[in-house]
């Protein structure tokens, strides 16, 4: 029996094919809530992390998979870094770290 390639979710697409959507040093707002997987440590599963409309700073970008971009994020006011991916986020400004003249 042959696979066939079932209809993937464009959220599947490979990421990695281009390049990032942020930049470190942009500051960024969450689309979303972000509950705990059980990824972030000593935090109890299912625990509200992130609220929709928090605003942070991209830390650092790294992979998932071999896929998908992870932008680790630092929301400053709750001294938390959490990593989340470019869907789950709107960039606010994205010059707002750039030295001033």
């Amino acid at each position: 029996m042959a696979l066939r390639n079932s209809a993937r979710h464009p959220d599947d697409a490979v990421e990695l094919t281009g390049p990032p959507a942020l930049e470190v040093g942009q500051k960024v707002r969450a689309l979303r809530a972000v509950r705990n997987d059980g990824t972030y440590p000593n935090r109890p599963m299912g625990e509200v992390l992130i609220d929709a409309g928090d605003v942070g700073y991209v830390h650092s970008v790294g992979t998932y998979l071999q896929m998908y971009y992870i932008y680790a994020i630092d929301f400053y006011e709750r001294r938390m870094v959490v990593g989340m991916r470019a869907r789950e986020l709107e960039l606010i400004d994205a010059r707002c770290n750039d030295p001033k003249a």
